[in-house]
């Protein structure tokens, strides 16, 4: 048997290819959006993708389902309670698809969504203990996808929670304890790199919260709590993959066209915005006015899909070779709309901003002066509480939205854990007029060693 596990760190997804070498079958779960590792994978073991099976309708990024299917020829598959408008084969509880002497056996395992299917995979058609369990977003290392309101529309959180809580009492748990699982998804705490990627069923059955002897009512209640609204992108991204779209490969080529500081100007003339993937050191020493900051040294993709709208034409603003990295990673979330790129803001110095960053010591001594700036934190209202009195704090994702509530007169001086986020803030705070606003380069762990080194 043929058994990849592919992992995409900044989307946190994990999808698989499984092939039979003496049928020349292969079957692929859960596909990225950019497929070419498959197809490498494919040609390297000697099989040919016949088979695309997705888990649910994902929200967190775009499948390549399409991809595969023009670039293969292979079916695809859905669970049987799926809506697409494109050909689909749905799969129901029991259905199995024969890969040569393998066989993959389909659990209809609603909750994370209504359509959820988990995928079982026996060494042979007639064992009847599967070897592995790839669980989508049902099933997690550490805990359970919870409700998808994104991708769920029209249904009840806690309608999809109940069963939720039923599919893992009586799909997943009554199976055999040696069963090892695959989720779809890395750990539910976010989009951690580093942790465990699969594991044996009796070892999530001790290590797993969501798995634990709870009464449905209190499970309901655990899954439920602070599930609010998504982002708009998610349902944008939900929709994309429920309908035929472009494959990513011709976004990739608008992406790729290099152009003039002169178009760029008339592009964001006409509504476009440019995205600057470069770091926050490079972004505050010049960048383009009205530009948003979102570099590739964190998660271009999920904050530029979070703050700016899907349908709005992008521009890029990268370093030398770093343009495809970029189109990419948003074309990851379906934002297909960018047109090009520029590697230099020269020839319109009325145009170019700059500011000047604090390092921890710039700040202390800033705090300490007769007009002390504010302090925005723009970190989560779940993060740790930050070390700075009377500090505004505005989680980063509502900023747009909340900017009236930061005094429009006086220094800002937004502050994150590391600068990354912070600087989105300042690229959104500067683009809306705020010209004063700035942010602590390192963030939180520059400010806390400033601390450790002056005791």
């Amino acid at each position: 048997m043929i058994f990849e596990q592919y992992y995409l760190g900044h989307r946190a997804h994990a999808s698989y290819l499984i092939g039979d070498p003496e049928s020349g079958e292969a079957a692929v779960v859960d596909p990225q959006r950019d497929v070419g590792r498959y197809i490498d994978t494919a040609e390297e073991e000697g099989v040919a993708v016949r088979h695309v099976l997705l888990t649910h309708v994902h929200s967190e990024f775009v499948t390549g389902h399409i991809e595969l299917r023009e670039r293969t020829d292979a079916v695809l598959y859905l669970g049987a309670a799926a809506r697409a408008d494109y050909e689909f084969v749905p799969l129901a509880d029991g259905d199995r698809i024969e890969l040569g002497s393998l066989r993959l056996g389909i659990l209809e395992t609603p909750g994370h969504t209504p359509e959820s299917i988990c995928v079982a995979v026996y060494l042979n058609a007639i064992t009847p203990r599967p070897r592995a369990l790839l669980t989508g977003g049902t099933l997690l290392i550490d805990g359970v996808g919870r409700p998808d309101p994104a991708a769920a529309e029209g249904y009840r959180l806690k309608e999809l929670a109940g069963k939720l809580h039923d599919s893992l009492r009586e799909r997943i748990l009554p199976l055999p304890e040696e069963t090892t699982v695959y989720p779809g998804r890395g750990p539910a705490g976010g989009n951690d790199l580093v942790g465990e990627r699969f594991a044996d069923l009796d070892d999530l059955k001790e290590t797993n919260p969501g798995l634990r002897p709870i009464s449905r009512e209190a499970f309901i209640r655990r899954v439920t709590a602070d599930v609010g609204p998504p982002p708009p992108y998610r349902s944008f991204i939900a929709a994309m993959n429920r309908r035929e779209h472009v494959p990513l490969d011709a976004s990739l080529r608008r992406g790729h066209r290099a152009i003039a500081l002169e178009e760029v100007l008339n592009l964001q003339a006409a509504g476009a915005t440019v995205v600057d993937v470069r770091t926050p050191d490079a972004f505050a020493a010049g960048h383009l006015a009205g530009s948003f900051f979102a570099g590739l040294e964190g998660d271009t993709a999920g904050w530029t899909g979070c703050l700016l709208g899907p349908n709005t034409p992008l521009v890029l603003r990268a370093e030398a070779g770093e343009e495809r990295e970029a189109a990419l990673r948003l074309g990851r979330i379906g934002f297909d709309h960018v047109v090009g790129y520029f590697g230099r803001d020269g020839g319109a110095p009325e145009r170019s901003r700059a500011y000047a960053r604090l390092g921890a010591e710039d700040l202390a001594r800033a705090l300490a002066s007769s007009t002390p700036p504010l302090i925005l934190d723009v970190r989560r209202a779940d993060e740790p509480a930050g070390p700075f009195e009377n500090a505004l704090t505005l989680p980063l994702a509502e900023l747009p939205r909340r900017m009236d509530e930061i005094p429009p007169q006086g220094p800002v001086v937004a502050v994150s854990d590391t600068g990354y986020r912070s600087t989105i803030a300042v690229s959104l705070l500067r683009a809306a007029g705020r010209g004063t606003a700035t942010d602590l380069a390192g963030g939180l762990a520059a400010w806390n060693e400033r601390g450790e080194t002056r005791r």
